[in-house]
């Protein structure tokens, strides 16, 4: 019997996890002050609301980062790589529609089981070239990033060896995360010229931090806050430069899906590849923060967006006001719409809720259906909590964070079969997984109190 010492892919993940923060700690001081703002808020909202310990040790841990890819070939890599870590593409997200030529999925751990274990998460977007005009510096763009390895050679190695081991050794698997982390360091000269730097710009700065680097630098990781709009407040004391308004849905009894801010990016200093033109700056680097809600079913979705939508539209008609007076405000008045109560959300059926047995002596019926049992005390629900990313509020945080004007991009349509076509695999529907867990857990309190599920 071997005595190797060996580890899981949810070990791997949370080790990976603290190892990225560490590190990005050391590269964006700024982003140390950001824990500390968060760490004090959730201690503070946990002593006030009684947060469980689940959610304590969860929160305490939680992170999502964020990197941009430039080929099909990456993308392929960086699912093996994220697999590997138990971690898996959910849900398509195409940006172009809010003007970034990117398209995305998120990489995450797919049971409640690993997600309370370790839930990190990483948002990855994909270069759409079609989107980067001038037929010249698209073939360019293209020469270059083909030359380029994001991964190095014993990261690919250490890939190729951990997929096919049904027991993962420990030595193996910290080797693996320290060679890994090295994809997502940032990397202070380019691999382009000042000449070819501006030409990628010119067509979109998201194109130029793509294109330009040895690496996919991660751009933000971002940690959880239980009161976001009090992390906002102290962060703006603490000096750090903050978006003017939070993206996502606007303060409620009962969260829905995701609220964000963030820190402004960084201006870093870079270095062209030849070394004779001096330094340039590049921004690309932010501190976000985001307070996550719960889940909702396709009905809340569809009425998440309808309200949003609306939202927008009048926020966008002058009013002489700054848009940090007037986007919370509409914003507000529009989701009065929404509703704010646990009972009506579930009589609705507008997000997923997981159901535990509270009172089992309470039964006086052999068979009762979940509504029935809810409203006698026999069956608890709260809110599953949504794991996964808004298109509109990443857009948000991306766009507020780029120099100056964006070029305008193509607004094309939505190319989830590419995107999929590049992964090598079809992203998860983030709607049937909720539902899995909803369901399961429903089937699971029946069960325990010996009632059909019919």
């Amino acid at each position: 019997m071997s005595n190797v010492e060996t580890t899981t892919r949810d070990g791997i993940r949370a080790r990976f996890a603290s190892a990225l923060s560490d590190m990005y700690q050391k590269e964006v001081p700024q982003y140390g002050k950001l824990l500390e703002i968060v760490s004090t808020i959730n201690q503070e909202t946990q002593d006030r609301l009684g947060a469980t310990q689940d959610i304590q040790k969860r929160v305490e841990v939680e992170r999502h980062g964020a990197i941009r890819l430039g080929t099909a070939q990456e993308l392929a890599t960086i699912r093996r790589l994220f697999a590997i870590m138990g971690m898996q593409p959910v849900g398509y997200y195409d940006l172009t529609i809010a003007g970034l030529p990117v398209h995305a999925t998120g990489f995450r751990p797919l049971t409640s089981d690993a997600l309370q274990s370790n839930p990190f998460r990483v948002f990855v977007s994909l270069l759409r070239q079609e989107q980067i005009r001038d037929e010249t510096l698209r073939a360019k763009a293209a020469d270059i990033m083909s030359k380029r390895n994001i991964f190095t050679p014993r990261c690919l190695e250490l890939i190729d060896e951990i997929e096919s081991c049904s027991e993962i050794p420990a030595s193996t698997a910290q080797e693996f995360i320290a060679e890994a982390l090295e994809t997502f360091r940032w990397h202070e000269t380019t691999t382009v010229d000042l000449a070819t730097y501006k030409s990628l710009e010119a067509a979109h700065p998201l194109i130029a931090d793509i294109v330009s680097f040895r690496g996919p630098h991660i751009n933000h990781l971002t940690p959880r806050v239980l009161d976001i709009d009090a992390a906002q407040t102290a962060m703006q004391r603490s000096g750090l430069k903050t978006k003017d308004v939070i993206e996502g849905p606007p303060p409620r009894k009962w969260p829905i899906l995701l609220r964000q801010t963030s820190f402004l990016a960084l201006e870093e200093q870079i270095a062209f590849s030849n070394g004779r033109e001096g330094n340039g700056k590049h921004r690309a680097r932010f501190g976000e923060i985001e307070q996550r809600g719960m889940a909702l079913t396709r009905k809340g979705r569809d009425l998440y967006d309808r309200l949003l939508a609306i939202s927008q539209k009048t926020v966008a008609k002058p009013t002489g006001e700054s848009s940090a007076n007037v986007q919370p405000r509409i914003l507000a008045q529009c989701f009065a719409g929404f509703p704010d109560d646990l009972k009506t959300i579930r009589e609705e059926g507008l997000a997923y809720l997981k159901y535990t047995v509270r009172e089992p002596d309470h039964i006086s019926q052999p068979l009762l259906d979940v509504d029935v049992l809810i409203e006698s005390g026999v069956l608890a629900c709260e809110p599953i909590i949504y794991e996964d990313f808004l298109p509109a509020s990443a857009a948000g945080i991306f766009q507020s964070n780029l120099r100056g004007g964006c070029s305008a991009i193509d607004k094309t349509v939505s190319d989830q079969d590419t995107l999929e076509k590049a992964l090598g695999c079809a992203v998860y529907d983030e709607f049937g997984l909720y539902e899995k867990v909803e369901q399961e857990s429903r089937a699971n309190c029946l069960q325990r109190l010996g009632l059909s599920s019919d």
